[in-house]
């Protein structure tokens, strides 16, 4: 996929263009996931096309964990019904728009579409010329694009960054209220706190 950048391209840019996967062409959606738990906002029919999609945007390769590790899709969903709850409407009619687009232009439904065919259709919404986007696809795309990103690389607080895959990738040790000595030397990267902001008595609340 020309159009994509690969996924340590978008580790070094977070966020200013889409990723591609370093994958066999041949290979199947059909991949072990990790147990999803509850939904809050998405029905369990969105929630299928959205892993997909993020799994994608962010993939999981000998590099290390992705979007899905990161429970990317679980921030989304929490987050539509919390702070991007203006987004639920737009993520109802583009994930159904995205499915939809699949099976017209490869034939089947996006989760069982080759992660070939997926990584085509998710261009074509880039390229913004995937049908059936009331306002056009690739701002569906950027939309999407921008809320894994945040679902993977986020504070863990708000349901993503699960277990601090995200800032572990990216080499992010976590908050840190005071900075000892040896930090301030700079000579060798920091042990990570594994702790979100929140844990900190000073920001705590009640989760969303």
């Amino acid at each position: 996929m020309a159009d994509f950048v690969s996924r340590r391209d978008v580790l070094k840019r977070v966020g200013l263009a889409g990723a591609a996967a370093a994958v066999p062409i041949d290979a199947l959606a059909q991949v072990t996931q990790p147990a999803r738990g509850r939904l809050e906002t998405l029905t369990p029919q969105e929630a299928d096309v959205l892993d997909a999609v993020v799994a994608r945007l962010i993939p999981t390769d000998a590099s290390g964990p992705g979007a899905t590790e990161a429970k990317a899709a679980r921030y989304i969903d929490r987050a539509l019904g919390n702070a991007l709850a203006s987004f639920r409407e737009t993520y109802r009619e583009g994930l159904a728009a995205l499915d939809a687009y699949a099976r017209s232009s490869k034939g089947s439904a996006f989760t069982q579409l080759s992660l070939q065919n997926q990584d085509a259709v998710l261009t074509d919404l880039e390229r913004n010329v995937a049908t059936g986007f009331a306002n056009g696809s690739a701002g569906f795309f950027n939309l999407v694009l921008a809320h894994t990103l945040q679902g993977t690389f986020g504070d863990p607080y708000y349901g993503g960054n699960d277990r601090f895959v995200g800032w572990d990738l990216i080499g992010y040790p976590g908050v840190r209220l005071i900075a000892t000595a040896n930090d301030q030397r700079m000579d060798s990267a920091p042990a990570p706190t594994h702790m979100s902001a929140y844990d900190y008595s000073m920001f705590g609340k009640k989760k969303p």
